[in-house]
């Protein structure tokens, strides 16, 4: 069986003034970013990523932490926006209001070209202060890393949400908002199970919005969905962008 659109659901889209995309690991697994576990290779198989992703990890080897993402940098580095990601930058020039959302910290959204994105558990391209938790934009590499903070020279750590840590509470309270005050939400590339992200599709429902899952295969969300489009991300979206502004 060939891959549908509904045409009710095309014609929503197309007349949507306002829409909310939240996305996962599975937009960013086409561009070939490894998976949190996936990551753990050659000498990093040795460690468990839960137990190098904390606060604790860090205070108590601060260079094994920061190599280890410096690694994972790398990886995010090599990696290229995939077709899921530039057909969702052009969905944002179509639609009068377009919020993306994104569980991902690799920054491919960015660089696919969506310039106003909620980040909710951060971006590994940048770096804060352990200390004063101040963004550095810029700073000196050492011989023995961390590197330290050009305000309060406290050392430098990822800008991500490590396990034990709140989500940034501005993110999350204009994810939530963008949830419920949209036309269509999209859930897409997720497994609906990491949480608080995974309540948000539910936030859209509560407020009668049409909710969208785009997903090679089902969730524990998947039977409430007003609609669930089947597959990759990097063949849905370009299919959606396709059939509902196909003059564009």
């Amino acid at each position: 069986m060939g891959f549908k659109i509904p045409a009710e659901f095309i014609e929503k889209l197309r007349h949507a003034q306002k829409v909310t995309i939240s996305t996962g690991a599975g937009t960013s697994a086409e561009s070939g970013v490894p998976t949190f576990r996936e990551a753990q290779t050659g000498l990093w198989a040795l460690y468990d990523p839960e137990q190098l992703a904390t606060p604790q990890a860090f205070r108590k080897n601060p260079r094994l932490v920061w190599d280890w993402y410096a690694w994972r940098r790398s990886l995010v580095t090599n990696a290229e926006p995939n077709a899921g990601h530039l057909a969702l930058a052009q969905m944002a020039g179509l639609i009068p209001e377009l919020v993306l959302i994104t569980q991902n910290i690799d920054g491919l959204h960015q660089r696919a070209g969506n310039t106003d994105v909620i980040e909710l558990h951060g971006n590994i391209m940048r770096s804060k202060c352990s200390h004063c938790m101040r963004i550095a934009l810029e700073f000196e590499e050492t011989e023995d890393p961390p590197p330290t903070c050009p305000n309060c020279r406290g050392l430098l750590r990822p800008d991500v949400v490590w396990f034990g840590e709140s989500l940034p509470y501005e993110s999350l309270v204009a994810a939530r908002k963008a949830a419920r005050d949209c036309d269509i939400f999209f859930s897409i590339g997720t497994s609906s199970l990491v949480q608080p992200a995974a309540s948000l599709p539910l936030e859209a429902l509560d407020r009668g919005n049409v909710v969208v899952e785009i997903n090679p295969a089902q969730t524990p969300l998947s039977s409430l969905m007003t609609y669930v489009l089947s597959g990759s991300s990097g063949f849905v979206l370009p299919e959606l962008v396709k059939a509902t502004w196909p003059d564009c």
